[in-house]
């Protein structure tokens, strides 16, 4: 489903008619939808600031949530504004369920825009993909939520051997609210047996 530009937004550069987050990477004045700028992102978390429009958090804000984050106490991606987060989860494959596996990133293939880059002068040899990312190449798309936590409950989880950069947002806080985006997507193999007992019992397919 197709929602408006937020007004915090309006002034943010698109691509292929969609908003550019501010914390995505920008590689040859391309935008890399999926991938984090990490100087950015570290700036969003410290500064409190909307990973969508790069405007300061108010009164609440929403982080993105997959199991894997609850297991580990925190979200890796910055907050988004109760505005920007609709947008985000209705044009985003990987949360409005249109993307049913992780983009794989082969070993040889790594680069966080998904293409080798030939300019010497560039400085993305040194980004490379998190270890989630990796870890996550190819597989079925984990179940993703919405939480809506007060501001004031505002916490960052910092890397052990570096204390000033930070991992994520805690959600050891308060919860307001818990939003689904979308249920995981089952393996090939799984979702298969499923279509075959649905037409077995006589319903519809999704």
């Amino acid at each position: 489903m197709s929602r408006a530009i937020p007004v915090r937004c309006l002034a943010r550069p698109l691509a292929r008619g969609l908003v550019v987050p501010w914390v995505s990477l920008i590689h040859n004045g391309h935008a890399v939808f999926g991938s984090l700028d990490a100087d950015r992102a570290r700036r969003a978390f410290l500064q409190r600031l909307c990973q969508i429009c790069s405007q300061p958090l108010e009164e609440r804000f929403f982080v993105i949530v997959r199991p894997a984050d609850q297991q580990q106490g925190y979200s890796p991606e910055p907050a988004l504004h109760p505005e920007c987060q609709p947008y985000t989860a209705a044009h985003c494959p990987m949360l409005n369920g249109t993307a049913t596996h992780y983009r794989s990133r082969p070993l040889l293939a790594s680069h966080p825009a998904g293409r080798p880059c030939t300019d010497p002068s560039c400085p993305c040899p040194e980004l490379t993909p998190d270890e989630g990312h990796t870890a996550r190449s190819g597989r079925p798309a984990d179940r993703y939520e919405a939480w809506m936590i007060a501001t004031r409950h505002y916490r960052l989880v910092f890397r052990q051997n570096a204390p000033d950069v930070p991992v994520g947002i805690s959600l050891n806080v308060p919860v307001l609210r818990r939003r689904t985006l979308r249920e995981a997507a089952l393996p090939a193999d799984h979702a298969a047996l499923l279509d075959l007992l649905r037409t077995a019992l006589g319903l519809e397919h999704p």
